[in-house]
């Protein structure tokens, strides 16, 4: 039979007599064997599959036949078949019934090509049931759980330790993610403990397993957390990154301890730097429980006589942000480099309520943090034609100016505060307290006010008292404003009675304003809580009449699962834009797209692209402000390719999402990091000059301006922090903004999202110390655009001119005549030379190009953007100061001094309001200038 069988299998023909001899009972199981060993040959299989399939039955009781010697080898061949036939389940139920003749390693044979599709198809169907199956807690077969073991031994005998680590987060298993770390030969594992931390952040993990994984990596860095140098780079980045885990842990009472370990070992850069990073991306709520913990016994009244020590007055002032705020105020004043022409162009062309409304909110973007509010003053008249909503704007953008500048916020504010006898309709003194909560954390003021001084607090005594503003009211302006509030201050609390008590009101209520600042609250009580807020959004999504609701839920999908990247919640919404009626609920859902994608634009691209072609203005206008999101400040030219045909769409509201995404995108870029920046300015003032142009475009337009120049453009957009992970006021900012749609008050609140592209080295008494960074690119490629020039002034230059030639000429005319000799006639200068010069001038042109050095120095504090961040270097001789952190990651970075001997120089402190954004009369563009007087206008008498 052996024999027979070896000379068949060189040209396999009508496999069937072999096939039928298998369910002979008269046959011995030794030729049995000897057909099931010649038929598991992929040359066989690939010849006669169609004819075994016929006898798989028999061949699968073979399979279970537990006394025949060969049912390894036949369930092994029913598994090959059942693949043929696309079945693959069963295929992979048999490769685990024929005990270890299945090889996870393909054969190296002339068929090699067959076994390695079939080795790698059983391979993912078995990882996709094993993850399926942890992922619903549900019992794994031992043989499944033994396939899925040697996978790992595998892939960690070959060292690839990151598929491993991969590998464990899809099927949630944190044994092999320690095994991993821990095989690691590397005499320091903190950059692969670091790395690790990233693929939390960057995968799309519940929070029961991350919070596993965070607790791993936590105790294993504080158990390799060994302090080899005072204030060296690698304890820096070990204490760093143990309190990333413990922030996401939600234990403050650890982080105090390790602050109290560095203080008490003198590593205070270390911990000054630990705390500004905690400043930036740890919640409110955390920041006052690390502070009580931290300096409760200096506050208790037995204390009161002792005094604290310097280096816990300066930790406490950094975990407060005032160190922060100071700094960046400090960078946004010395750097302020607002074109203040493009904002005298707008106001010289715009007309009517909305493009005036529209400019002092550009104004207020555009000069956001730097104090310099000359162009409220240099048009008292024009901004005194402000009423009702537009005078609220205008006072409240005077919080965008002067944000940081919280010692004289009461002065700069106090004409506006409501006193005994105020405007009767109140809209000037509403702009005060919300202008106020952007400059000074404090717990009084507007509805708007608090919420944002409260912003992620969690604080129910002030949900309260909005609550009671909400309820005792029932005004629809402060009803709005309170239902807004209340969900800035509950951020990502998952408030049950508070959702209980906004979602009743929101149907018991007729009032539309109501129902949409509470759909906003209600969406933010869910911010960043996952697959925590399902059975929320189910409540929400089972009002299938009240579109309302609906709505709530689309929200609610964006909040809890912003920068999450699940692609099953993007399924999801657009399932929801294709199959609800409700043009918001549409706009929303897609809207929704770009928050859970944040920070992933050619994911959000290919998920959005076909949205951008959909016959309903809604869902348009939703893609393009998703794409905005997903790709905030990236200047990602697929996506600006994508959008600016949106420009010509027929709808207005169209028109302006798109200009306001293209803003979003190309925030802060230059013709040399992406050239279309160029064409959109032309753009947008196109759009703010025509007269034919309809007014929601044009408030678009000039918004988009603000935005684009904001912050005297030296700030971004990101809806996320230095280390990735999203921002909370960053999100909630953009996505309350995203209510201008109905109120364009809130237009204010992208000013959240705000962040300051800054390198600001400080000393260890937190002062600014005079530093030089080198940057390896040439100073040009992102220097800031250049300014518009006036082109009134060059015409009246050369009118004077070409009068007073004619005058001179009439006058001596005659007397040049009879004094000159006659002169010979000459032929003109041909185009030769006027080649040659041009040729000359090109040539010098190019040269002084080619001239310009590949590296420049720039200065602390400095203006880094965010692809010149990988091109910062310290540098090799000279410098004082060596950093605590990677100077790559930007913001404020502590310096440790190399020779304490020598003297010390500072950086001398701007004066808020002292730094002119005139760009003509100084070499960096700015100028210091005296203070102005005190900035009082009034607004009654309009």
């Amino acid at each position: 039979m052996a024999q027979v069988m070896h000379i068949w299998r060189n040209n396999p023909k009508n496999a069937t007599p072999y096939l039928e001899s298998l369910g002979d009972p008269q046959r011995q199981t030794s030729e049995k064997q000897i057909i099931i060993d010649n038929l598991d040959d992929w040359k066989v299989i690939t010849a006669t599959w169609f004819e075994m399939a016929q006898y798989l039955s028999v061949l699968e009781t073979l399979a279970n036949d537990q006394n025949f010697a060969g049912r390894g080898k036949a369930a092994l061949l029913c598994s090959k078949v059942a693949y043929c036939l696309e079945n693959y389940e069963k295929a992979l139920a048999f490769a685990l019934d024929s005990d270890n003749n299945f090889s996870s390693t393909p054969r190296q044979d002339d068929f090699k090509e067959h076994d390695s599709l079939y080795v790698n198809k059983i391979i993912e169907q078995a990882l996709d049931t094993y993850k399926k199956k942890r992922n619903q807690k549900m019992e794994v077969e031992p043989k499944l759980a033994a396939l899925i073991d040697r996978i790992f031994q595998q892939n960690l005998e070959r060292r690839d330790f990151n598929s491993v680590i991969g590998l464990a987060f899809d099927t949630r298993r944190i044994d092999m993610v320690e095994t991993a770390i821990k095989s690691n030969e590397a005499p320091d594992k903190t950059p692969v403990m670091i790395e690790t931390l990233n693929k939390v952040w960057e995968s799309q993990l519940d929070i029961e397993f991350r919070t596993l994984v965070l607790d791993l990596i936590f105790h294993m860095l504080d158990a390799d957390l060994q302090i080899e140098k005072k204030g060296s780079q690698n304890l820096a980045l070990k204490v760093l990154s143990i309190c990333q885990c413990l922030i996401k842990l939600e234990r403050p009472a650890q982080v105090a301890q390790i602050f109290n370990n560095l203080l008490s070992k003198k590593n205070t850069l270390v911990a000054y730097q630990l705390a500004f990073d905690l400043y930036e991306n740890a919640p409110q709520e955390f920041l006052e429980q690390l502070k009580e913990l931290l300096f409760k016994k200096e506050d208790s009244p037995e204390n009161e006589e002792t005094k604290p020590s310097p280096e816990n007055n300066n930790l406490k002032s950094i975990l407060s942000g005032e160190e922060t705020i100071k700094h960046h105020m400090q960078f946004l004043i010395k750097n302020n480099h607002t074109d203040m022409l493009i904002l005298k162009n707008i106001k010289d062309v715009v007309r009517g309520s909305c493009a005036h409304n529209a400019t002092v909110i550009a104004n207020g973007l555009m000069h956001t943090g730097t104090t310099c509010d000359d162009f409220l003053r240099e048009n008292l008249d024009w901004i005194s034609k402000a009423t009702n909503w537009n005078k609220f704007n205008a006072v409240a953008s005077l919080g965008l100016i002067h944000k940081g500048h919280e010692r004289e916020a009461r002065k700069i504010l106090d004409p506006y505060l409501p006193r005994g006898d105020v405007d009767p309709y109140g809209f000037k003194e509403g702009g005060s307290l919300y202008a106020y909560a952007t400059t000074s954390a404090v717990r009084h003021g507007g509805c708007l006010g608090l919420g944002l001084a409260a912003l992620g607090t969690r604080s129910v005594k002030i949900y309260e008292h909005l609550r009671e503003c909400l309820y005792s009211q029932n005004e629809a302006v402060s009803g709005e404003g309170a239902g807004i509030a209340m969900g800035l201050v509950l951020a990502g609390s998952m408030n049950q009675s508070a959702f209980d008590e906004m979602r009743s009101y929101i149907l018991d209520t007729q009032h539309d304003k109501i129902q949409r600042g509470l759909r906003t609250g209600i969406a933010m009580l869910a911010y960043g809580m996952l697959e925590k807020a399902e059975p929320w959004i189910e409540i929400l999504e089972s009002f299938h009449s009240e579109s309302i609701m609906r709505q709530t839920a689309v929200c609610m999908i964006a909040m809890a699962y912003a920068g999450s990247g699940n692609a099953e919640v993007v399924k999801r919404l657009l399932e929801k834009v294709a199959a609800d009626p409700s043009s918001d609920v549409k706009r929303f859902a897609t809207i929704a797209i770009g928050f859970v994608l944040s920070g992933n634009p050619e994911l959000c691209l290919s998920h959005t692209g076909m949205l951008f072609e959909h016959f309903n203005g809604h869902i348009r206008y939703g893609a393009a402000i998703a794409l905005g999101i997903a790709c905030a400040g990236s200047g990602y030219k697929e996506s600006v390719s994508r959008l600016e045909p949106l420009l010509q769409a027929k709808e207005n509201f169209v028109r302006q999402g798109a200009l306001i995404a293209l803003s979003f995108v190309l925030i802060q870029h230059t013709e040399s990091t992406c050239s279309n920046v160029v064409e959109f300015r032309k753009t947008i003032t196109k759009t703010i000059t025509e007269k034919s142009e309809d007014t929601i475009t044009k408030f678009g337009a000039i918004v988009a301006q603000g935005i684009l120049d904001a912050g005297g453009r030296n700030v971004t957009l990101s809806l996320h922090n230095r280390d990735g992970q999203p921002d909370m006021p960053s999100v909630l900012g953009t996505f309350v903004f995203l209510q201008h749609w109905y109120w364009h008050s809130l237009t204010h609140f992208i000013s959240l999202a705000f962040q300051p592209t800054c390198l600001i080295g400080l000393n260890k008494g937190l002062k600014m110390p005079k530093i030089v960074f080198r940057c390896n690119t040439k100073a040009s490629y992102f220097a800031y655009p250049p300014p518009l020039e006036d082109k009134k002034k060059v015409e009246v230059e050369k009118v004077e001119v070409a009068v007073l030639s004619t005058t001179n000429k009439k006058k001596g005319g005659e007397k040049k005549k009879e004094q000159e000799p006659e002169k010979m006639e000459v032929d003109e200068p041909t185009d030769e030379t006027h080649s040659d010069d041009k040729e000359k001038s090109d040539e010098r042109v190019n040269k002084e190009a080619v001239q310009e050095p590949s590296f420049h120095n720039i200065s602390n504090p400095a203006r880094v953007v965010r692809l010149q961040l990988r091109k910062l270097s310290m540098p090799t001789e000279g410098s004082q100061y060596t950093p605590i952190k990677s100077i790559t990651r930007g913001g404020i970075i502590m310096f440790e001094r190399l020779n304490e001997d020598e003297e010390e120089e500072l950086v001398e402190a701007a004066i808020a309001g002292g730094i002119s954004s005139d760009s003509g009369d100084s070499k960096d563009g700015m100028k210091t200038v005296a203070p102005h007087e005190p900035f009082n206008f009034s607004l009654l008498n309009y």
